[in-house]
């Protein structure tokens, strides 16, 4: 069977949007198993919790949990378990400068199908305050009823 061409979104962490400004996007590779790909591709993962951090030159995702595939028996792996990312040794070394340095923090913002590899679309994000997330729910309600009014001018 041929692998489908084009993007397919699995999983998106939107919660990240509420906590954190995103600076930058950086798309990745994930080592992972065939039962975890299968499960992925059925749609069972959780990104909510889940954040990178850099160990000894590599980039490790922690918290993301993958479902356990349900025909995978004794192949299965652990659902929480550290999951090592696939970057080009320059891109970790830039984003290790600006986590250190910075203050910076690594969350997956997306997981997707690119042209039948997954793929992880990861962050480089900087925290809310409160009052950031306040003006940013502010600012969406006002562009909402600014739609809806353009919507209801319409008809």
């Amino acid at each position: 069977m041929p692998h489908q061409q084009g993007i397919k979104t699995i999983a998106q962490n939107r919660k990240a949007f509420h906590d954190y400004f995103v600076e930058e996007k950086i798309e990745c590779g994930i080592a992972l198993f065939g039962t975890e790909v299968k499960s992925i591709r059925q749609g069972r993962i959780n990104l909510k919790e889940s954040w990178a951090q850099i160990r000894k030159g590599e980039i490790w995702v922690e918290g993301m949990h993958i479902s356990p595939y349900e025909q995978g028996n004794i192949f299965n792996k652990d659902p929480m378990r550290s999951r090592k990312l696939l970057l080009h040794r320059g891109e970790i070394r830039k984003l290790e400068g600006q986590v250190i340095r910075q203050g910076y923090t690594l969350i997956p913002l997306e997981m997707y199908l690119l042209n039948g590899r997954v793929k992880v679309l990861l962050g480089l994000c900087k925290g809310k305050q409160l009052h950031d997330k306040r003006d940013s729910m502010a600012k969406k309600d006002s562009e909402r009823e600014i739609q809806r009014a353009l919507r209801q001018r319409q008809k």
